[in-house]
């Protein structure tokens, strides 16, 4: 599926970490996807919302290579974004995502994940888990099916 045919009604979009690196190292296998979905995110199409979970995720590799200016780079994405809601996780988040790891048997990470993109009423999930595309409580997007 086409980038912009996936995000054709999205506004709010959660971001999980692997699509988060993808963006800020550029990895090429899935830069053109990503870039597409930025693009929309830079034009103020579409809100990019994310986790505590997500932002520790993504610091755990720049500070075992100390690379400060990488762990900048993620947070000024993640928390100070122009397009960039960071959401923290409450007491109800908490007993959401206890339900959904009961539910679909994911990591407690995942379910985290899942439980505040649904309090945040996003309106897609942007992963590169295949294994999550059987939750159905939100809308999953696989980078990896996407085409830009």
């Amino acid at each position: 599926m086409k980038v912009e045919d996936a995000l054709r009604d999205v506004r709010r979009l959660f971001v999980d970490t692997a699509p988060v690196i993808y963006f800020v190292e550029q990895n090429p296998n899935f830069q053109s996807q990503i870039n597409a979905i930025f693009e929309q995110v830079d034009a103020g199409q579409v809100r990019v919302v994310n986790s505590p979970i997500t932002l520790a995720e993504c610091l755990i590799g720049p500070m075992r290579s100390g690379d400060e200016q990488l762990q900048s780079d993620f947070q000024e994405l993640l928390v100070r974004g122009a397009f960039t809601e960071f959401v923290t996780i409450s007491e109800a988040i908490a007993v959401d995502a206890a339900r959904l790891r009961a539910a679909y048997n994911v990591s407690l990470a995942d379910a985290l994940q899942l439980a505040t993109a649904v309090a945040a009423q996003c309106d897609a999930f942007l992963t590169n888990d295949k294994q999550l595309k059987r939750v159905s409580e939100i809308e999953i997007l696989v980078v990896e099916d996407l085409t830009a």
